[in-house]
C-alpha cells in the first residue's frame, strides 16, 4: 500500500467518523430531550479559540469559560512555538 491510498484510506475513515459522530449526538439530542421534558433546563456554557496567525481570539459565554479558552491558547500557542523552533534545533 503506498502512501496515497493510506492518504485516501485515512481521509475516508475521517469522514465515516464524524458523520457517525453527528449521528450520535443526534440520537443523544433525541433522547435528552425527551427526558429533559420532566427534568428542569440546565445552562450550556461554550467557547472557543480561533487563532488567525500567530494571534489567538478568545471568546465564551462566561469568565470561566474564558479563562478555561485562555489557557487553552496558551497551551496550544507553546506546543506550535515548540514544533516550529525544533527542526531549528535538531538541525532538520
Amino acid at each position: 500500500m503506498n502512501l496515497v491510498s493510506l492518504a485516501f484510506l485515512l481521509i475516508f475513515l475521517g469522514f465515516i467518523l464524524v458523520f457517525a459522530d453527528v449521528v450520535l449526538t443526534m440520537v443523544r439530542a433525541v433522547k435528552q430531550q425527551g427526558e429533559e421534558s420532566h427534568e428542569e433546563q440546565r445552562k450550556a456554557e461554550a467557547g472557543g479559540v480561533i487563532f488567525i496567525g500567530p494571534i489567538p481570539i478568545i471568546f465564551g459565554t462566561s469568565k470561566k469559560i474564558e479563562k478555561w479558552m485562555l489557557i487553552v491558547a496558551l497551551v496550544i500557542t507553546v506546543i506550535l512555538v515548540v514544533l516550529f523552533v525544533l527542526p531549528f534545533i535538531l538541525g532538520l
